[in-house]
């Protein structure tokens, strides 16, 4: 082996850079979080080629002196953080201080800024990848700051090779300003590609304006169906936009998770969503969500990776179940009167999106839309305002005719129709046409009939709890010595969830009991999955999820089957059910149990008006 010697600045940069600029993509990242930590309200990103051959990010924040511009561009100089004290409570973005010394290593790096109002004075450093000398000139520029990056990877071809079509990396390259545009709603945004302006986000930190911004970002189509949530406890928060079951994705591509306003992939947040959403989504299927977590510092370590995606938790197991309960209460307690589709409001970039409005829930934490918008209107209910159509009087007269026709007494009150209205007919034997205040309503009966069922089974086992059997001749298992322990510390779990395991010795467990409803299920495995949650998330709920699955297939075939004829009063009492059930929108297989036609949505289909 040769002996050991000191690497050269240049080569140790290159190194370095390996880790944190992997491409373009990372090195907008990296100068962009540069930007929000020094104050900027304003960024404009203008890039060619992808990124490849030019980025030029402008901002207007507190900006560099003269002196200090050299040692931006000098590997472990920071301005963010001085002792360790600092490092475990990192409160900025960009901290590691060796960023803009990695990119210089590999592009042609210029860096102008000015800290002073007085835009003649201002001065520029420069830098090829070579042995990173450093060239200071005097340079007139407005407060703030301009870093400028030039063919980048032009001294490392084998990096250059690596990179993507130029359509795939600026795709990657506009990924990164859209998660930082929804991470700071406060500072305003625009991005150029080749001369060509493609995003212009405007700052505003009012409800309307963060939803406008998500839209814009996300889709119109996320905040047509997005629940706004909100939680707090006295050291966390949780706040913004899941969307509904129904908006579910194919792909894991439109989840926005942040913490203290740092994006970042964690899987016990991960594995709390997923949890939240379990019971009202497919197979396959995976949530859309624009979520911010607020929490001390100190309690989370953001200096896990050299990317800083990554982060660690302090107590990981308080932070799971507070996302959990969050999601999983807000998901519940949406009734099929809570499902709106309200007005529209215009974004900036000219996408229609449907903004929605109404009372809160206290209990939940939640709203839709705004949660300080205004109550629902006369003729509206549970939150929904209701398209334009007949007079809140002339629907009561409608529908008190069809209460006489139908001999439903209840009808005949002065009171708004219930959310769901009242059944019209039964199509096919498979759907419930109804007509509500909004119009038309379509219910697949079975599918709603399988959810209602299957909740009452649950409120019956949770009521009544589990029933279990021991087992003739205990089951040995085979475990590490850690898994031991875990099961010993849980056992008051295992027993209120109708399993009881002793420990044997210090890698063995003794199954004594199970659950009656798992007496055909592979608790050897169940038990091992258990105990690999634990080990990874301080919690699972596997022996839940192996007896939910029992309850749904018996509720599968406790519904009503298709082709059954229904009558009036049978249609309205399930309607009623559906109100009053939690995820009535979804049956147990995470598909749609009704869906609304508007009469504005109707009319269009028969040209009325034209």
């Amino acid at each position: 082996m040769p002996r050991i010697h000191l690497l050269s600045p240049r080569l140790a940069n290159q190194i370095a850079a390996g880790e944190v600029v992997e491409r373009p993509a990372s090195v907008v990242k990296e100068v962009l979080e540069n930007s929000l930590d020094a104050g900027a309200t304003r960024v404009d990103i203008e890039v060619e080629a992808g990124g490849s051959k030019l980025i030029r990010i402008r901002d207007n924040g507190s900006g560099m002196a003269a002196d200090d511009l050299p040692l931006a561009l000098a590997r472990h100089a920071t301005s963010k953080i001085a002792s360790l004290e600092d490092l475990e409570r990192v409160g900025s973005l960009g901290f590691r201080g060796e960023a803009l010394a990695s990119i210089g290593s590999v592009s042609r790096l210029s860096l102008t800024s000015n800290p002073s109002e007085d835009s003649s004075q201002g001065s520029c450093a420069a830098c090829e990848g070579r042995e990173m000398e450093v060239q200071l000139k005097p340079a007139p520029h407005p407060r703030g700051t301009t870093v400028e990056v030039r063919d980048l990877f032009f001294n490392t071809p084998a990096r250059r090779k690596f990179l993507r079509t130029e359509k795939t990396e600026f795709s990657h390259l506009e990924e990164v300003v859209k998660r930082l545009a929804l991470s700071r709603f406060d500072v305003a945004f625009s991005l150029r590609h080749n001369g060509r302006a493609l995003h212009n986000l405007k700052s505003g930190t009012g409800q309307a304006e963060r939803q406008r911004r998500v839209a814009t970002v996300c889709g119109p189509a996320f905040m047509e169906q997005a629940l706004y949530v909100e939680t707090e406890l006295p050291a966390l928060r949780l706040w913004g936009w899941v969307g509904l079951p129904t908006f579910s994705r194919s792909q894991a591509d439109l989840q926005y998770f942040f913490v203290n306003g740092r994006i970042i992939r964690d899987r016990v947040v991960a594995h709390a969503v997923k949890q939240a959403y379990r019971d009202v989504l497919y197979h396959g299927r995976h949530p859309a969500f624009v979520l911010y977590l607020e929490l001390d510092p100190a309690q989370v370590d953001v200096n896990v990776h050299p990317t800083k995606h990554e982060v660690r938790f302090r107590d990981g197991r308080a932070v799971h179940n507070f996302i959990f309960s969050s999601l999983h209460r807000a998901l519940a307690e949406v009734r099929p009167g809570d499902a709106t589709r309200p007005a529209a409001v215009t974004t900036a970039e000219g996408l229609a999106v449907d903004t929605a409005t109404g009372e809160i829930s206290r209990q939940a934490g939640l709203a839709w839309g705004a949660p300080d918008a205004s109550p629902a209107p006369a003729g509206g209910f549970g939150g929904y305002r209701a398209p334009a159509g007949p007079a809140p009087g002339q629907t009561r007269e409608q529908l008190r005719d069809y209460g006489r026709l139908h001999a439903l007494p209840e009808v005949a009150s002065e009171e708004a129709p219930p959310p769901l209205g009242y059944a019209l007919a039964q199509l096919q034997g498979v759907y419930i046409l109804a007509e509500n205040a909004a119009g038309l309503v379509l219910v697949d009966m079975h599918a709603a009939h399988e959810r209602i069922t299957y909740e009452r089974l649950k409120r019956a086992r949770a009521s009544e709890g589990i029933r279990s059997q021991p087992l003739l001749v205990p089951r040995a298992v085979a475990v590490s010595q850690r898994e031991a322990q875990l099961a010993a510390e849980h056992a008051a779990l295992f027993q209120g969830l109708g399993m009881v395991v002793d420990v044997a010795g210090e890698e063995s467990l003794l199954i004594r009991q199970i659950p009656v409803a798992l007496r055909d299920s592979d608790v050897e495995q169940l038990l091992r999955d258990v105990l690999a949650d634990l080990i990874e998330f301080g919690r699972s709920d596997r022996i839940e999820s192996h007896l939910d699955e029992i309850l749904s297939t018996m509720a599968c075939h406790g519904s009503v089957r298709a082709n059954r004829r229904l009558t009036v009063p049978e249609m309205n009492a399930l309607l009623r059910d559906m109100e009053a059930t939690e995820r009535a929108g979804q049956c147990n297989h995470g598909r749609p149990t009704w869906t609304q036609l508007s009469l504005e949505e109707l009319d269009k289909l028969f040209l009325r008006g034209r």
